[in-house]
């Protein structure tokens, strides 16, 4: 009997013990939301969208609203979204009032020592609501935050640090962190804070502060030595601050506090300095939206709130076309581009771009195109690609739509581009700036990548105009009905050159001689923005890069070697010898692909060709 006892008393401790090793968690820890508004009509429809968009249980956050003194719509936005989430979320507690509207430029955008002491009310009265709901956490986000990874809430949680944010990115180095405080409380420049906000140093990252997006971890003791009043903190005598305060209270009671920067989470808005209206406030949004859509899908407003959203009215802002031009096999970038210039209020026109994929060596050989003899790219040494090809004559195709039309002035872009902040504004101003100086133009870059920049001089009596040298790429410029004559008078196709070759040798400061000499009016007045207004999304080696150029097939030998029969060229100093010998000249390829002798073919006759051609790879939009 005593046996059985025992047997069964061990069996039952076996069960017991296996039972708890297996026990089960659950894995969405509860979450307590707050969110403080006031005076946000402008961020809160892509705020609350993205906001509703993070991959966690709406049933396990609970959301905690306070808004005041609005005089703008952002109660009504609020209010709207909250009758359609309510039942989505485990609670929503809120409380809202606003005051009489006023108008934009009579919105305050500066922080009173009133307007301090009441966020810090708030912000402790909602650490508190978090403690005594049991909350596991408590989540402070900001309405001026943008959270385009869904995946952030989720990645924090997971974290188990006690005070933890997700770096965000901004137009400057400005972030939601610090790394230092001075004996006074304030902002401390460090080593430590750029590595960490350029992402060379990549994790999590113990700093003394944090702000407008951090999670605080109720479930960890060291939670209950954490607040926001200064009047709790034994010793303080520094500034009445939201931020300060509860850094201190932590740093002083050895709570630790870690920013994450392993990924992208996403976007802050910089706060505004005194001067500073609600208009700049806007602008920034239009900036922020614009920096995001290169990383992340654009940012759309809830389609519940898109009655509060008014898109800028779309022009040509002066100019008599804007062209886009965009491979049809890459959507997302006509998309992205698309959305961007909605957002800048541009109106464009969609050239359908050559796809050197879709070329072939009789095709081109059709066109009366010869390449360069020996030419070979500076800095890969190898031999034009299709896809240049396909890009020479996506533009070629835009100059000659320019002389047909007559049209005096217009801006290309490439598709794969990000804007300068304040873009429509500096646009406007470079056109101002050519009117008042009166200048003899044909090209100004908006976008390239400058190889001899130290060589160039302001342009005499302007600060946003400089004498361009020698420059790569064609992101985006602004060409003259003049210029465009000038680009097709130069009959390139007879000696073909990538694009972005072509246009230094026409404006005669391409540094390798022997490649001008095929081209002997060479006087384009060609000039660049300074600073640039365009830049590549991607750069070489950066996650993302695409080049359906430097990446396409090496033009086939038939066509390099019909170049090499009109004649050798000498090598410049950066070329490269690609065939020294020719043992056999062969002539072009016809259209069945049969060897026949191709005759030469006028500019006149290429530019007709190329021009019906063009119409093809043309949508008005």
């Amino acid at each position: 009997m005593k046996t059985s006892i025992w047997e069964f008393a061990v069996g039952l401790c076996v069960f017991l013990f296996a039972s708890c090793t297996q026990a089960t968690f659950r894995d969405d820890p509860t979450v307590l939301v707050t969110l403080l508004v006031r005076n946000k009509a402008h961020t809160l429809p892509y705020f609350l969208k993205l906001f509703e968009e993070l991959d966690y249980p709406k049933n396990r956050l609970t959301l905690w609203i306070k808004s005041d003194q609005n005089q703008d719509q952002s109660l009504q936005i609020m209010n709207k979204w909250i009758a359609s989430v309510e039942n989505s979320y485990h609670h929503i507690y809120h409380e809202m009032t606003s005051s009489p509207s006023v108008a934009d430029d009579k919105i305050p955008t500066n922080w009173t020592q009133e307007r301090f002491k009441h966020i810090i009310s708030l912000r402790e009265e909602a650490l508190n609501k978090g403690r005594e709901l049991w909350a596991d956490f408590v989540w402070f986000v900001d309405c001026d935050v943008f959270l385009t990874n869904n995946q952030t809430l989720k990645t924090m949680v997971n974290t188990n640090y006690p005070v933890v944010a997700p770096m965000l990115d901004t137009l400057s180095l400005y972030s939601n962190y610090w790394c230092g405080m001075g004996l006074d409380y304030y902002y401390r420049r460090t080593d430590e804070y750029k590595p960490i906000r350029e992402r060379e140093n990549k994790g999590c990252h113990r700093v003394i502060v944090v702000h407008s997006c951090f999670l605080v971890d109720l479930r960890q003791v060291e939670s209950k030595r954490l607040t926001f009043r200064p009047e709790n903190i034994n010793g303080y005598n520094g500034p009445h601050d939201d931020v300060i305060t509860f850094a201190i209270s932590g740093y002083w009671t050895d709570v630790p506090v870690y920013i994450c920067n392993q990924i992208k989470f996403g976007y802050l808005m910089a706060p505004l300095d005194e001067s500073q209206t609600i208009q700049d406030d806007y602008a920034q949004l239009t900036n922020i939206m614009l920096e995001a859509s290169v990383d992340f899908p654009p940012m759309t407003a809830h389609q519940q709130l898109t009655e509060y959203v008014t898109p800028p009215a779309k022009s040509t802002h002066g100019f008599d076309e804007i062209f886009l031009i965009n491979l049809e096999r890459r959507p997302e970038r006509r998309a992205r581009m698309e959305w961007s210039m909605n957002q800048l209020g541009l109106k464009h026109k969609l050239i359908n771009a050559v796809d050197g994929k879709s070329l072939n060596d009789s095709y081109v050989a059709s066109l009366g195109i010869r390449m360069l003899p020996n030419f070979a790219d500076p800095y890969h040494h190898r031999a034009m690609t299709m896809g240049e090809i396909g890009c020479f004559l996506s533009h070629y195709a835009i100059w000659q739509e320019i002389v047909d039309r007559q049209l005096a002035a217009s801006i290309v872009f490439e598709d794969d581009i990000r804007f300068e902040i304040n873009f429509a504004r500096k646009l406007a101003d470079l056109v101002s700036e050519v009117e008042r100086l009166q200048l003899d133009w044909d090209l100004i870059y908006l976008g390239r990548k400058r190889l001899k920049h130290e060589n160039e001089t302001w342009v005499e009596g302007s600060e946003l105009l400089v004498n361009v040298e020698y420059s790569y790429w064609t992101l985006s410029y602004i060409l003259s009905k003049r210029g465009a004559e000038k680009l097709l008078k130069g009959e390139p196709f007879g000696h073909l050159v990538p694009v972005d070759e072509y246009l230094p040798i026409m404006f005669d400061r391409h540094p390798e001689s022997r490649w001008k000499e095929p081209f002997p009016n060479r006087d384009l007045k060609a000039y660049s923005v300074a600073p640039l207004m365009v830049y590549p999304t991607h750069y070489t080696g950066e996650a993302g890069y695409i080049s359906d150029t430097e990446s396409s097939e090496i033009v086939p030998d038939i066509i390099k070697n019909a170049a090499a029969k009109e004649g050798k060229a000498d090598k410049g100093s950066k070329e490269v010898e690609i065939e020294d010998k020719i043992k056999v000249e062969l002539p072009a390829m016809g259209e069945t692909g049969a060897l026949v002798d191709a005759p030469s073919t006028s500019a006149a006759t290429q530019r007709e060709e190329i021009a019906a051609i063009s119409k093809e790879f043309h949508v008005e939009l």
